[in-house]
């Protein structure tokens, strides 16, 4: 390819190698065909496959979006009327999480941590001891600005210990940081194509358990495309 080559340095769009690039050039496909839809059930299986994950209890979803889409989907998807979602807050993108409850108008408790400590785990299990209601906890693997890596494992016992969901935004970590979602107590994760995969940028996804998301089918409807279920 007579093409000028950039090292990228930034931690996402990555570099695409010739081969990636290379095979965006393919006849046009039509989404409503089989072989599309073939392609495409083929890779939703792969991406549960990177994280270990039992294709008989998780699957993918796949949305046109970058990494943001994915952390607003789970979150307005998987809250059910009348509960709360836990945010353990120690960086700039658990920050947008915090963000888009507010957007949504969500009831939520905002765990502020210092950005450069992992999250105290008694206090951790303190928030959730004195607050019931809460049905979703959410947090970032590894804090991309600056380096934090959260114990995802420990606090994912904690929350399974108080009967919540854990969804984890694994969008650093992806394929890059071996993930396992059953060991590491995660129910959903996510991430995007363009970073540790190297793939082109605009392709996100979410993967989770199975029965989770089909119970969240009579969660309020908050987003029509931004929808897990749907």
């Amino acid at each position: 390819m007579q093409i000028k080559r950039n090292v990228l340095l930034n931690p996402g769009p990555a570099t695409t190698t010739d081969t990636v690039k290379m095979a965006q050039i393919v006849p046009d496909i039509c989404p409503r065909e089989k072989e599309f839809v073939s392609m495409m059930k083929q890779m939703r299986k792969d991406l549960v496959r990177i994280v270990h994950g039992d294709l008989n209890k998780y699957t993918s979803v796949l949305f046109c979006g970058s990494g943001t889409i994915t952390m607003d989907v789970c979150i307005n998807s998987l809250l059910p009327k009348g509960k709360k979602i836990l945010i353990i807050n120690n960086g700039t993108y658990s920050m947008r999480a915090v963000e888009i409850c507010e957007y949504y108008n969500l009831p939520f408790v905002n765990f502020d941590c210092p950005i450069d400590e992992i999250p105290d785990l008694n206090q951790v299990e303190q928030i959730l001891k004195e607050n019931q209601d809460i049905a979703l906890v959410y947090t970032t693997h590894n804090e991309t600005g600056t380096g934090i890596l959260n114990p995802i494992k420990e606090i994912g016992f904690l929350v399974h210990k108080y009967s919540a969901v854990f969804i984890v935004d694994t969008i650093s970590t992806y394929a890059m940081k071996p993930i396992d979602i059953e060991k590491d107590n995660i129910d959903f994760c996510m991430a995007s194509g363009q970073k540790e995969l190297m793939a082109m940028t605009g392709l996100s996804f979410v993967i989770g358990n199975t029965e989770l998301i089909k119970k969240s089918a009579a969660y309020p409807k908050r987003s029509y495309y931004c929808n897990l279920y749907m």
